[in-house]
């Protein structure tokens, strides 16, 4: 099958890439690398079946695909704050003219939404069937509502014009292939881990996330494109294994053999109290749930980014 990833050089898009290659389809990267990264899919590169297209979705262009994923947008705090229009528009004009596309071609699509479509979620665990509580006008709103945006075009595709389209609700994911600057809770903790650095926390650390290594996440992406009658639905994926933030912080500096201390900071705007998915929808409807576990996952992702603090600390030095 020719499948397109838009977003295919961030985090999950690269991997993503690699989990599609090796089940024999052929492989469109689309990417226009404002937060994602060549070095994501360097190992792909060159590979039979895979091609790179520097472009960004805002604007029109033309492809073949069978079934088209789109994840080309900025995920963490500090890509979409430092790029708040380009945001909005990948998440609502890359939206529209992707779906105008895979119209065109007759192709299936999956948007990757987000947990953020919850907010500060007023019910918990989250499910499918719940509006969320947003702050519309709040700093994180660029991110939240135009992600909310996304899936309002995708349906109306769906309803209108009976495009084969589906929404996946990303929960927090974690694991290689983050950005070391990333903003968020994994890279931040393990980064200041590793120099022994204070861990900083926002907040006093009893608000809870609940974390999915990202070839699970994948899996559960697979899944919800090409399981049969998936057209028109909405899934959540993530881990529902819930934990504080102080609990995380621990488990970081025990795994990474750090001497780090926790520091508290004010807690963020419009930052969750509680964020634990219910799956069970794709559970009963896509045969999916998480297998890998939080210590096997986090050990995998500390040693990815000891690799990477060194390649940057070895560049630096003969730079």
């Amino acid at each position: 099958m020719n499948v397109l990833v838009s977003g295919g050089a961030g985090f999950i898009g690269s991997h993503l890439c690699t989990r599609l290659l090796h089940e024999g389809h052929t492989v469109l990267c689309v990417d226009n690398l404002l937060t994602g990264s060549r070095r994501n899919i360097e190992g792909l590169l060159g590979k039979p079946g895979f091609m790179f297209l520097k472009q960004d979705v805002t604007e029109p262009f033309a492809f073949e695909a069978d079934a088209v994923f789109h994840l080309a947008s900025p995920a963490s705090p500090v890509g979409y704050m430092e790029h708040p229009f380009e945001t909005i528009l990948v998440n609502s004009l890359g939206t529209y003219r992707m779906l105008q596309r895979t119209r065109e071609i007759g192709a299936r699509f999956l948007i990757s939404s987000t947990s953020e479509a919850y907010g500060d979620p007023l019910v918990h665990p989250q499910r499918e069937d719940y509006f969320g509580n947003v702050n519309p006008v709040g700093p994180r709103a660029c991110y939240d509502e135009s992600k909310r945006l996304g899936e309002t075009i995708t349906m109306e595709f769906y309803r209108q014009y009976h495009v084969d389209a589906r929404i996946v609700r990303i929960f927090n994911t974690y694991g290689p292939h983050s950005q070391l600057n990333d903003g968020r809770l994994v890279p931040n903790f393990i980064t200041q881990a590793l120099d022994n650095r204070p861990l900083t926390i926002h907040g006093d650390g009893s608000q809870t996330r609940s974390f999915c290594y990202v070839t699970d996440l994948v899996d559960g992406l697979m899944r919800a494109m090409f399981t049969p009658g998936t057209a028109g639905e909405i899934y959540n994926l993530g881990n529902p294994e819930e934990h504080t933030v102080r609990e995380y912080a621990a488990m970081i500096i025990r795994l990474c053999g750090s001497t780090s201390k926790l520091v508290f900071e004010p807690k963020r705007q419009d930052d969750p109290e509680r964020r634990r998915p219910d799956i069970r929808k794709a559970r009963e409807k896509l045969g999916w749930e998480p297998t890998v576990d939080l210590e096997t996952g986090l050990r995998k992702t500390i040693a990815w980014f000891r690799q990477e603090r060194e390649r940057h600390m070895e560049v630096s030095h003969f730079a």
